[in-house]
């Protein structure tokens, strides 16, 4: 395939991507042969603030370096604030060498978390409320645990209910009554997962208190 072979076909490719995906869907074609790496095409250059020429990255940085090997799914802040994910894929023939660029700008997404978050938190749950209102101190400690890591529970990683239990455990939550089964059945783990997650705390915070 020859280099305009290859240009025409990602030109095509970014054209349809962006017109799919949206005006929030940037797609850019860079020459890698360049140090600089200067835009040779773009669509939706309005999400970076960059056009044909440009020889900015998408975070606004004059682009110097040797980009051989595919990039994905990376955060990218643009110059005004813009939150994207950024991915660059590289392609290479025998006189050519192009970046086939796509960050999607994500921060109204970012917004609307926010606002269903707020939408979706409660003072304490019902059954605390209505039978065990002396309980209802756990439930509140639990819901700004929540609001601080910023995800609902059930899309929680191991480090985001690490930094649920730490909080918990900072706010002395767990001297409450039946804390470490309200914990559980909250996060959807086992008892012993919380009793677990407690001691790498504990030792995480002893290891930062000894250095």
């Amino acid at each position: 395939m020859t280099r305009n072979e290859a240009f025409s076909m990602l030109d095509r490719m970014a054209k349809g991507i962006a017109e799919m995906f949206g005006s929030n869907c940037e797609t850019v074609i860079h020459d890698l042969a360049d140090p600089l790496h200067p835009v040779l095409a773009i669509y939706n250059g309005h999400v970076s603030g960059r056009s044909v020429g440009s020889t900015q990255d998408v975070t606004g940085v004059e682009q110097d370096l040797y980009l051989d090997t595919d990039v994905v799914n990376l955060l990218a802040v643009t110059p005004s604030g813009q939150q994207t994910k950024s991915s660059t894929f590289s392609i290479k023939g025998e006189d050519y060498h192009l970046g086939f660029g796509i960050n999607y700008d994500f921060t109204p997404l970012a917004y609307a978390n926010r606002v269903l978050l707020d939408l979706m938190h409660t003072e304490v749950d019902f059954h605390s409320a209505v039978y065990t209102a002396r309980d209802t101190g756990i439930s509140e400690i639990f819901d700004a645990a929540l609001l601080r890591v910023g995800k609902p529970a059930r899309e929680m990683n191991k480090a985001d209910r690490l930094r649920v239990i730490e909080y918990l455990k900072n706010m002395d939550a767990f001297s409450y009554r039946r804390a470490v089964p309200y914990v559980a059945a909250h996060l959807g783990v086992s008892r012993y997962t919380v009793y677990k997650y407690l001691d790498e705390v504990n030792a995480r915070q002893q290891a930062k208190e000894e250095a």
